[in-house]
């Protein structure tokens, strides 16, 4: 009988003493969700690069701001043609940027091609564009290394 009343009296806590939270917080699980999210994110970055692959050439002009992501187009060194990342052939180039123009003939327009990638051919696909219509058409380079 008299286990039932240690047992029943606080289990050993003497006469008077309350129940004190621990003022402590366990950071172990937010630690394993971060190393979580970090894998995920090391993972999925360089999955969301896109674009067809190309060399561009070197240059010291300044990128332009842009609200809206702009139509691009590219031009590999064997010829073929790309709109975003889909290839195209270059009678149907035409059509298919009117059906997706979403700002008409006013769209934006960037014109990638690789720095191999013969004048003749990057000068051919700008043309027939200019020629459809669209006057917004810019050519796309990267920054010079400092």
């Amino acid at each position: 009988m008299a286990v039932t009343l240690v047992a029943l009296s606080g289990a050993g806590r003497r006469r008077g003493q309350r129940y004190r939270p621990r003022a402590e917080i366990n950071v172990t699980p937010m630690v394993d969700v971060m190393l979580v999210l970090l894998i995920v994110f090391m993972i999925t970055a360089p999955l969301l690069a896109v674009g067809v692959p190309v060399d561009l050439p070197k240059t010291d002009a300044h990128s332009l701001n842009a609200e809206t992501e702009p139509l691009t187009i590219t031009v590999r060194p064997d010829g073929s043609v790309f709109l975003q990342e889909t290839p195209i052939d270059l009678e149907v180039l035409v059509p298919r940027l009117t059906a997706i123009a979403g700002n008409g003939y006013e769209e934006r327009i960037f014109l990638r091609a690789d720095k191999n990638t013969a004048y003749g051919e990057v000068m051919k696909v700008m043309a027939r564009i200019h020629s459809a219509g669209f006057t917004n058409i810019g050519l796309v380079t990267d920054p010079l290394s400092q």
